[in-house]
C-alpha cells in the first residue's frame, strides 16, 4: 500500500507550540548576537581586518639594525619549504572581550607563508640591558622582540626549557610562543650564520637583511621552522616554529634556523631581501663603516 501524507506543515500536531517558541527565541538570540557582533564569523571578520592590517617596516638608511626598529623575520625557505616569517597564530579564542578587543597572552606562533608586513608579523627589537634606542644593536647582545603595540598587545617572543606539559604540539620540541614576561626567557641575541666566523663579528653591529641565527639566551637553540610539521590555522596551513638547532654533518646550523631580519627598502619598493653572498659583503660593509673606515 502507498504510503499516504495524512498532513502538511501547517497542521498543528504534538508540541507545536513549544516547538515554535523554540524558534522564535534562536531566532531573537540570533539577532541580538548578530548586533552586538558575537557571531563567529564576525569575530574571524574582525581579527582579519585588524591582524592583517598594514605595517611600515623600518628603513634602515645605513644598513644595520637598531633598536626600535620594526622589521619582520623571514625565514628564506629550504628544499621542503617555501618562504615564511614568523607570525601570530591568533584565533577568535585569543582576544580579549569588547570594547577594545586585543590578543591576550599567551598566544602561539606559527610560520606563515605570506611574507607581507603587517600586524600579524612585525617584530620590534627591543632593548633588555639599557641600550637607548636608536642605537646599534650587535652581534651576541641580548635582545628582545616584542608585537606591536594596540591590537597586537606588545607581547615578547618567549621560550623555556620543553617539559612534558610545555613544549611543540607536533614535533614536541622546545616551544615558543608570545607572553607579558619580558624576563631572561624572552631573550634572544644574534650569531653570524657562518661557524667560522662568529668570533670575528662579535660585538659588531648586525646588518639588516642578512642571513643570521637567533638564538635563544636561556636555552641557546636556535629559532627554528620545520617543514615537515604543518599547523591548521585560522590563515590556512602553516608550519611549526620551534627553538631547536638543527646540525649538518659539519656541525653547522641547517636552513632551518638561518633568518633574516627584514626591513623596508630604503628608495620605498618594499621589502628588501638579500641573498646569502650578498650577507658577507654587506656585513663587511657596515663593519667597516661602524669603525670609521
Amino acid at each position: 500500500m502507498t504510503h499516504v501524507r495524512t498532513y502538511c506543515p501547517s497542521v498543528r500536531v504534538g508540541n507545536w507550540n513549544e516547538d515554535l517558541c523554540l524558534e522564535e527565541d534562536a531566532l531573537k538570540e540570533f539577532l541580538e548576537r548578530k548586533e552586538r557582533g558575537e557571531l563567529a564569523v564576525q569575530k574571524v571578520a574582525f581579527l582579519k581586518q585588524n591582524i592583517l592590517s598594514q605595517v611600515n617596516l623600518s628603513v634602515s638608511k645605513d644598513g644595520g639594525l637598531r633598536f626600535g626598529d620594526v622589521v619582520m623575520l623571514v625565514n628564506m625557505g629550504g628544499p621542503n619549504r617555501e618562504c615564511t616569517t614568523v607570525s601570530i597564530n591568533a584565533d577568535i579564542n585569543s582576544l580579549t572581550k569588547a570594547p577594545h578587543p586585543v590578543i591576550q597572552a599567551p598566544c602561539g606562533v606559527s610560520a606563515g607563508r605570506s611574507v607581507q608586513p603587517c600586524t600579524r608579523t612585525a617584530f620590534i627589537i627591543t632593548s633588555v640591558d639599557g641600550s637607548p634606542e636608536g642605537s646599534a644593536l650587535r652581534y651576541e647582545q641580548s635582545f628582545a622582540l616584542k608585537t606591536t603595540s594596540g591590537f597586537a598587545g606588545g607581547l615578547y617572543l618567549t621560550s623555556d626549557l620543553r617539559t612534558f606539559q610545555k613544549c611543540a604540539k607536533k614535533s614536541r620540541l622546545q616551544e615558543v610562543s608570545l607572553d607579558e614576561d619580558r624576563s631572561f626567557v624572552s631573550w634572544w641575541k644574534i650569531v653570524h650564520f657562518d661557524p667560522q666566523e662568529r668570533l670575528e663579528y662579535e660585538g659588531r653591529p648586525v646588518p639588516a637583511n642578512v642571513m643570521v641565527l637567533i638564538m635563544h639566551c636561556k636555552t641557546n637553540q636556535a629559532l627554528a621552522v620545520l617543514g615537515n610539521q604543518v599547523l591548521w590555522t585560522t590563515y590556512g596551513n602553516e608550519y611549526e616554529v620551534t627553538a631547536h638547532t638543527f646540525l649538518d654533518s659539519h656541525k653547522a646550523e641547517k636552513d632551518n634556523n638561518h633568518w633574516v631580519l627584514s626591513t623596508s627598502d630604503p628608495a620605498g619598493e618594499g621589502l628588501l631581501l638579500l641573498d646569502r653572498p650578498q650577507s658577507a659583503a654587506k656585513a663587511t660593509e657596515l663593519t667597516q663603516a661602524d669603525a670609521g673606515l
